[in-house]
């Protein structure tokens, strides 16, 4: 059996779960999340918890069990506490600003980047060099932070670029001068 699959999900206060067939809809605090599950998958409330079965043990049965149980969890952690991913802008007159709904990226280009806020995310920029993205959903914080870093990845040279807080960016030496033997 998945150890991470037979694990039920407890549902906390002011957390909703409808189970409607093979689709899974959670409501909470910071909003509403949706999703449809595989039909293999057997979805059920029982007393205040999720549990996640599946009919035999076949190796695709399997490996969606897992995932399966792990998605739901994710968005009732979700509409319940919310995800944030944090984002850094380094180099020399890089910097990030909020306009309206915009984010408008000063990151060494002739021109400015500006990206919209999609429904569902929050964009948050506390300094000029910190972008916070927020949002109930898991997958689209990730998404759309992967699409902000993607616009001027950090470079191992001199480290400018945008990263996440928590990355590490591997430094490498610059070019050796010309001198000695």
């Amino acid at each position: 059996m998945s150890r991470i699959g037979r694990h039920p999900i407890a549902v906390p206060a002011g957390v909703e779960v409808k189970i409607d067939g093979s689709t899974v809809t959670v409501k909470g605090p910071k909003g509403t999340l949706t999703r449809t599950v595989h039909k293999n998958m057997n979805v059920a409330l029982e007393d205040g918890h999720v549990v996640v079965t599946r009919p035999d043990d076949s190796n695709l049965n399997k490996s969606l069990h897992g995932l399966t149980r792990t998605l739901i969890a994710n968005m009732v952690e979700g509409v319940e506490k919310g995800y944030s991913k944090e984002l850094e802008v380094n180099g020399v007159g890089y910097r990030a600003q909020k306009q309206g709904k915009d984010l408008v990226l000063n990151i060494g280009y002739s021109h400015q980047v500006i990206m919209s806020e999609v429904e569902g995310i929050t964009i948050d920029v506390p300094s000029p060099n910190k972008i916070v993205v927020s949002g109930p959903d898991k997958q689209q914080v990730g998404q759309f932070a992967a699409e902000i870093r993607e616009k001027r990845p950090p470079e191992p040279y001199k480290g400018k670029g945008i990263k996440y807080a928590d990355e590490h960016i591997r430094r490498k030496e610059g070019k050796a001068g010309k001198g000695g033997k």
